[in-house]
């Protein structure tokens, strides 16, 4: 006899509104993983004595290229038909409808989009503050493994990326989508995710000083975004779009990030060492 434990899922998005403004769970998840990474990157800098006024910088790069990036990135990738012709909505918090406004908050930020805009950022950082590229990604993809952690919660808070129908004893039924049972992908990804950070963190402390600039940037990109594309398989699409692709767009964009990521794994060169 098969025990079910399946979860009827119907969290308020928000934790609490004041007037026109809402606190989300989605918005503390970002605050939290900003919060953490931070944290974490600054034991990291004291422990090899990098002054903490480069990291701060290097946050506010960041910051900026992930949510340039990540909003971008699902304009572009996902739903440029629509935004094309709704350019201003691309870049403010709230939707124009004949002639009205409405607040929004930016409905669509993409992971993929995500990591080209961090990955973007770095390199006009390090540009500017003559850093050696690779060694800052090996420390920075320990929080952002961290970080997608905290996003995919946010997003089951949401109740948003969705999986498929299942009967697995653990499903849940997202209330505010349907009453079907589906796969829990939101956390899925974010067990897995955690993992990830787990073991980037023990390669780190693992003497990263006599492994190859590079390798655990490698690793990450190989590690996460494999993850992410074969969780793709239990996801709903995200766009109609997708119904009429053999493989959808999360895990065509997840195909050169492991690529690159295994080049770097494989790579014998000492790479940009600082």
């Amino acid at each position: 006899m098969q025990f079910f434990l399946q979860i009827n899922w119907n969290i308020n998005p928000e934790i609490f509104r004041i007037g026109g403004f809402a606190l989300r769970y989605y918005s503390l998840m970002f605050v939290f993983a900003f919060f953490f990474s931070y944290s974490l990157l600054s034991k990291i800098y004291k422990k090899e004595n990098v002054s903490l006024t480069l990291l701060n910088k290097l946050s506010l790069y960041i910051f900026i290229g992930t949510i340039a990036g990540a909003r971008l990135g699902h304009t572009l990738f996902y739903e440029f038909g629509y935004y094309k012709h709704h350019l201003l909505e691309i870049i403010l918090p709230f939707s124009i409808t004949n002639g009205k406004f409405e607040l929004t908050g930016y409905q669509g930020l993409a992971s993929h989009g995500a990591a080209i805009g961090i990955i973007i950022a770095v390199v006009w950082y390090c540009r500017k503050f003559k850093q050696s590229f690779l060694r800052i990604m090996d420390r920075l993809v320990i929080v952002v493994a961290l970080s997608a952690f905290f996003i995919r919660i946010g997003n089951l808070f949401n109740s948003e990326i969705i999986g498929k129908p299942s009967n697995a004893s653990w499903a849940f039924i997202f209330e505010r989508e349907d009453m079907v049972p589906r796969h829990p992908a939101q956390l899925y990804e974010a067990i897995l995710y955690l993992f990830i950070f787990a073991i980037l963190l023990f390669l780190y402390k693992d003497n990263v000083q006599k492994r190859r600039d590079g390798f655990l940037f490698g690793c990450f990109l190989t590690m996460l975004f494999t993850v992410r594309f074969l969780v793709e398989f239990v996801k709903e699409n995200q766009e109609s779009f997708e119904k009429m692709m053999a493989i959808n767009m999360g895990q065509i964009l997840s195909i050169p990030f492991i690529l690159i990521g295994l080049y770097l794994i494989a790579s014998k060169s000492k790479l940009n060492k600082g």
